[in-house]
């Protein structure tokens, strides 16, 4: 090994020891000088440093070398011109070589030396430096530092390819540090898209980007919480803070109603999970949201395509990388209950009693505390009396509660803590390049008890070596390793926030006076103290790609290929026993005896994945440009999964499934596989760079569908017109620049259907009943299969505008789109029932999702104490809506979706306030079927609602379009006007940045079980703080909520405008304040940079829902948490629920301190 690793460093200083003497090829003739240099550098993996104001980029050559050393061919480039060069250090330096000496000699000069930098603060080698008005002047080193005569009162210019022309009066100073800020029309940067890249500037298609900025200096778990909102219309809805969420990608609003779909993720070109990603790893994120963009990968990219690519090491540099934080977090939001046991209980009576038409009283709160009236006036007196003393002992030895439990404050740490470390090394002689990298971040978990640890190791390694001119070969191998543990409740089953809302009493203790758990406990916190019950996490993924690439005719002809395999393991180990606790003193019972069992759920996914594609490409005459690009994909997958439960442990810490010894074992088990192939084609044409065509087309084969349908052809078109480009336009650049007018169409079908639709399944079973000694197995009938199950279709259409303005500081991108996803996967059409089965699914339904976005940025720069402030606002709206063209639903049931309905409809009752009297209630429409008490009775203080027909009766008819009663449209789930606003700054080597996300319009009705209804859901459930002195009495007849009774379908079953919210929100999402080392002081410590700062998640939010209660993050109201409940937002925020709207983990506010360094 240690000799294997000298020879490859001797090897590699070999090669740079000898690149100067490279040799090239080039036969070119009446050729452009900028298309021999890149050539040059392509043979060579020279990079080149010159300034586009000093060379002649356009001047033309003609040349005959074969297997030439690069001097002479530079020789005879610029022989006869004013321009010099240098090979150095895998650099070629460009420059005016008379002007590197010459200098005015009337005036009285002096030195100046100085530093020239990035943005980054990373040296700019070769950047030209002159005195303004003369032609004195040099160049920058390998440090970026220079050295120049000036005389009294110069002004120096400093420019460089890729960054704008920078001025600086020298003044009284000997020593300058100058930052140049990057030329976005000079740049041309570089998009990332389907097998390639494009200049952005030659974008056709809807084509949005965003670059490691997103990522840089953010203590988030992972990928998606830190793209969240970056990016118009990709939208992240994640539903909680745990450190594993993660969420689909959606591009571009609803997709299908059928069988869903969401944007095809690639990571380094292959399909991948963002969460499991390092995302220090990541250089750029591209999201191709129309179908000219996404044709490429015809299918899987229906609905989108995010491409994540990862970085890739510097030319002629090594470095060694280490990034670290560490993050103090605490939950953003933390319901705020009455924790005084006595007006808990009370309002607990006054609810129930209440609900119950005022003639009954409880006898229990749940099934964890005995009640009366008479407990209710002696927890009064305690209370009065100022006794402190939690519980007293009846007569039979039975415990009496009379706590002040504040149970969330028991439930979570105060502040909890989150380590981030990333170590890479690379380098690059442009021969041989490698990255590798190693990241691990730990949280240490928001819960007192059995807390929910998570640890995330990642490693990567890639490289290349460039095995002949002609000949590359690359790797790249990713690692990643994730445990989790979520502790669970085995009382009732559900989350803990569940748990709490049904028995976290503040009225009982947690522990009884020998110190053993309550019964209140048990069902709650107290499961997490005794620390038993949980669900360990293990989910790992080790992916390789191999691939090569070659290049041929002067590199016109590129030849790429790739072989994929991602293996992905995911491991479970659940643990369920019963948890003790205590009703009477001695007495010691058990919580779910039912269970003491381990269950081990074990999923593997084998994933292959291979690419073979060629492109050519060429200028002809300097004004056409065509490149076209075709190539055969093919990939598989294959998933496997079992489930094993076995009762009787022995040992109540019993890790592994061989401690169970019980007869109870129950197995089950999961299979699927899939295969998919095709052909596709990209060509590209342009004229004088002005007129931009583009035509992209997938043959697509697909083992989801029945034999006949497996394959469909997908084309795109897209064109675009530089418009500013044309000799017409004399409209000065400050006023308008860079306008182009893009357009696009293009359909694609939705392979996202399950494998085996089309097949008959067959459910085997063993038969409860004991036949001839034995339990018989036997197989249920199979399902009725749709008929030609075919592809569903989106077609999209863009349009899309681009210019500049202020002489490029500002920027515009915007599009405007309409996609109509046809054929979808849906219900069938209703059968009699002596049919005697479900009616099949089928291509039955259409719908058409229209929207826009825009993206706006200004750049700019302003002297502050003498030194430049740069700085940059960029901000992006969008919006859509989508509406169902064609659906099965011919009675027009409201529960279901039907043609013309706009997708996210909220139906509900207008209110129109509270009764005030029984008099007004008299008078007023029936109210009947609002049940706001037992007996359907209404009483002064419920909810008026408004007899819309006016048919004397409140109702909803049948609850169909035709028939619906008092019931209308009163609002839309779906969010309107997504954006997100950034803003950036830097001056004297400090930095601070601040991003905000949010949604401008949005309207949610909590779930029944939410914990927005407190005690109007269930009388037992906990007490909001602002439900106090907040709901109708007639001393209080303005109050917002209704008489105060609980079970009160009227309200928390009963969508109305009156309690439905409007959750549009600003969040400051991430603050971060930093410094970069200047030069002078890192250079003394042998670094090449450093950065200290502080960054901060999720510091500020505000909601209108906030007008009413802060209980409930406004980011975090969907649902319940997903693993341990039945909810499922899979399918739209019309999903199911689960336990409640807001039981889940809260998203987490953190507060990092973290360090950068380059060695």
């Amino acid at each position: 090994m240690k000799l294997t690793a000298l020879s490859l460093m001797l090897s590699i200083s070999a090669f740079a020891a000898n690149v100067d003497a490279q040799q090239v090829s080039v036969t070119v003739n009446n050729a452009k000088v900028k298309t021999v240099l890149n050539s040059i550098a392509d043979q060579t993996g020279l990079s080149l440093a010159y300034s586009a104001q000093v060379v002649d980029l356009n001047r033309k050559v003609s040349l005959n070398f074969v297997n030439t050393e690069v001097s002479e061919v530079l020789n005879a480039m610029f022989g006869n011109t004013a321009i010099g060069y240098e090979i150095k250090d895998g650099k070629i330096y460009l420059f005016k070589a008379a002007e590197r000496t010459t200098t005015s000699i009337n005036q009285q000069k002096r030195i100046i030396t100085g530093t020239v930098v990035d943005p980054n603060g990373e040296a700019v080698i070769g950047a030209n430096v002159v005195v303004k008005g003369t032609t004195n002047g040099t160049i920058t080193d390998m440090d970026g530092k220079f050295s120049l005569e000036v005389p009294e009162g110069a002004t120096l210019e400093v420019s460089y390819v890729g960054y704008s022309n920078h001025e600086i009066k020298v003044g009284n100073h000997t020593t300058l540090s100058i930052a140049l800020k990057e030329d976005s029309e000079a740049l041309e940067e570089l998009v990332v898209v389907g097998y390639g890249t494009q200049k952005k500037v030659n974008l056709t298609g809807a084509v949005e980007q965003v670059t490691s900025e997103v990522f840089d200096n953010r203590s988030v778990p992972n990928v998606t919480q830190a793209l969240q909102g970056s990016i118009p219309n990709l939208n992240i809805q994640i539903t909680d803070g745990k450190p594993t969420r993660t969420a689909s990608y959606n591009v571009r609003g609803t997709t299908s109603i059928g069988q869903g779909g969401e944007a095809l993720v690639l990571i380094d070109g292959v399909e991948g999970d963002p969460s499991m990603l390092n995302p220090n790893d990541i250089a750029s994120v591209s999201v191709l949201k129309d179908a000219a963009s996404a044709a490429i990968y015809g299918a899987r990219g229906t609905f989108g395509v995010v491409l994540i690519t990862t970085k890739e090491p510097n030319k002629d540099k090594t470095s060694v990388t280490y990034s670290g934080n560490f993050s103090l977090q605490r939950p953003s939001t933390i319901p705020d209950f009455v924790t005084d046991g006595y007006e808990y209980a009370s309002h607990f009576y006054e609810a129930y009693h209440a609900w119950n038409n005022y003639s009954a009283d409880p006898k229990n709160i749940n099934k964890t505390q005995e009640f009366s009236l008479a407990y209710l006036d002696e927890f009064k007196r305690r209370k009065e009396a100022g006794i402190t003393e939690e519980w007293a002992i009846d007569p039979s030895g039975k415990y009496v509660y009379y706590g002040n439990t504040d149970y969330y404050g028991e439930l979570y740490k105060k502040n909890t803590f989150a380590q981030d470390h990333n170590l890479s090394i690379s380098g690059n002689n442009g021969k041989l390049n490698y990255y590798i990298s190693g990241r691990f971040y730990g949280y240490d978990g928001l819960f007192k008890y059995n807390t929910d640890n998570y640890k995330m190791m990642n490693l990567r390694a890639k490289g290349s070596i460039q095995v002949f001119n002609w000949l590359k070969i690359e790797n790249n191998m990713e690692f990643s390793n994730m445990n989790y543990h979520n502790p669970i409740n085995v009382g009732e089953g559900g989350s803990i926030w569940r748990n709490l809302s049904d028995e976290g009493h503040p009225s009982t203790p947690i522990y009884n006076p020998d110190g053993t758990l309550t019964h209140s406990a048990a069902y709650t916190i107290g499961d997490f103290i005794y620390g038993k019950n949980g669900i360990d996490t293990n989910n790992r993924v080790l992916r390789n790609t191999t691939s090569f690439t070659a290049s041929f005719l002067d590199n016109k002809i590129h030849v790429r290929g790739d072989f994929t395999f991602r293996n992905t393991d995911q491991g479970e180990t659940q643990r369920r026993v019963a948890v003790p606790y205590s009703t009477q003193e001695g007495v010691i019972s058990y919580l779910s005896t039912q269970y003491n069992d381990l269950q081990e759920y074990k999923k593997e996914t084998n994933y292959l994945a291979t690419n073979i594609y060629a492109d050519y490409e060429d200028t002809f005459n300097d004004d056409h440009y065509f490149k076209g690009m075709i190539g055969y994909n093919y990939e598989q997958s294959t998933y496997d999964a079992l489930k094993v439960l076995r009762n009787g442990l022995l040992l109540e810490d019993s890790k592994n499934i061989n401690m169970a010894l019980g007869d109870a074992i129950t197995t089950s088990g999961e299979y699927n596989r899939w295969r998919v192939a095709g052909t596709f084609f990209r060509i590209n044409y342009a004229y004088k760079d002005r007129y931009l065509v583009e035509v992209n087309g997938r043959y697509d084969g697909s083992s989801k569908f029945p034999t006949d349908q497996q394959w469909a052809f997908f084309p795109s078109v897209s064109a675009g017109w530089r418009l500013s480009e044309e000799a017409f336009w004399n409209v000065k650049p400050e006023i308008l620049s860079d306008v182009k007018i893009r357009a696009s169409y293009g359909s694609l079908g939705n392979g996202n259907v399950d494998p085996y639709s089309f097949l008959e399944l067959l459910s085997i079973q063993t038969s409860d009943r004991v036949l001839n000694g034995l339990k018989n197995k036997y197989t249920s009938a199979p399902g009725v299969i749709p008929d030609g199950l075919t592809w569903e279709t989106a077609t999209t259409t863009d349009v899309g505008l681009d210019f500049g303005s202020l002489n490029g500081k500002f920027r515009f991108s915007g599009d405007y789109y309409i996609r109509k996803t046809t054929d979808m996967y849906t219900v069938g059409q209703t059968l009699p029932d002596v049919f005697g089965a479900d009616s099949p699914k089928g291509n039955y339904a259409d719908m058409t999702t229209k929207g826009w976005e825009i993206t706006l940025t200004y750049r700019d720069q302003f002297q502050l104490a003498e030194k430049p402030f740069n700085f940059e606002i960029r901000g992006t709206l969008s919006d859509y809506l989508s509406t169902i063209d064609k659906y099965n639903n011919q009675d027009g049931k409201l529960t279901d979706y039907y043609s013309g309905m706009r997708v996210g409809e909220i139906w509900g009752y207008e209110t129109e306030g509270l009764f005030q009297s029984q008099e007004e209630i008299n008078n007023h429409a029936d109210q009947t079927l609002i049940q706001s008490s037992s007996q359907r009775v209404t009483y002064p203080g419920d909810v008026k609602i408004k007899d819309l027909n006016n048919d004397g009766v409140i109702d909803y008819g049948n609850n169909t379009l035709d028939d619906h009663g008092d019931k209308t449209i009163i609002g839309n789930s779906l969010p309107r006007f997504s954006y997100s606003l950034n803003l950036s700054g830097d001056w004297n080597n400090f930095f601070i940045s601040a991003f905000f996300q949010g949604v401008g319009k949005q309207d949610w009705y909590p779930s029944n079980e939410c914990i927005f209804w407190g005690q109007y859901n269930r009388p037992y459930n906990n007490l909001p703080q602002w439900h106090l002195g907040n709901y109708w009495t007639e001393d209080n007849p303005d109050a917002y909520l209704p008489r105060y009774a609980g079970y009160n379908s009227s309200i928390k079953e009963t969508p109305q405008t009156r309690y439905l919210q409007n959750v549009a929100y600003i969040r400051l999402k991430n603050l971060q304040l930093g410094y970069n080392l200047p030069q002078n002081i890192t250079s003394k410590l042998y670094i090449q940079n450093a950065r200290l700062y502080i960054s901060a998640e999720n510091l500020w939010c505000w909601s209108p829902l906030y007008k009413h209660t802060r209980d409930l993050d406004v980011t975090n109201i969907y649902g319940s948490d997903p693993e341990l409940t039945d909810a499922d937002m899979n399918s739209g925020l019309n999903g199911n629920h689960g336990s409640g709207d807001g039981n889940s983990y809260p998203q987490m506010t953190s507060i990092s301190l973290g360090v950068s360094v380059t060695f």
